[in-house]
């Protein structure tokens, strides 16, 4: 009987310091987890950040008036404007 009671304390042990092991696992993952997301709402953030500015630094205005103040570009007259129309293909 005592082999026993002592082949069960040892399987005891063994389980209680598995499930120490996993809960350790379990709570390094979790605090792993919470710091990622944390990072990917930081670049979420940043990211709406920078598509913004890129709208910003692309609008057609500002790129017409840098071309026009740096480059000295200026769009043409209107007498040299011609329009091109296209027809389609009637069988698309």
């Amino acid at each position: 009987m005592a082999k026993v009671n002592l082949l069960l304390l040892a399987a005891l042990v063994l389980c209680a310091l598995g499930l120490v092991r996993a809960q350790h696992g379990a709570r390094t993952l979790y605090a792993e987890r919470e710091q990622a997301q944390a990072l990917a709402r930081e670049l979420d953030v940043e990211y709406g950040r920078l598509q913004l500015e890129a709208g910003t630094w692309s609008r057609p205005a500002r790129i017409a008036q840098i071309a026009a103040r740096k480059l000295g570009m200026q769009g043409p007259e209107a007498r040299r404007v011609r329009s091109v129309h296209l027809e389609r293909n009637r069988t698309e």
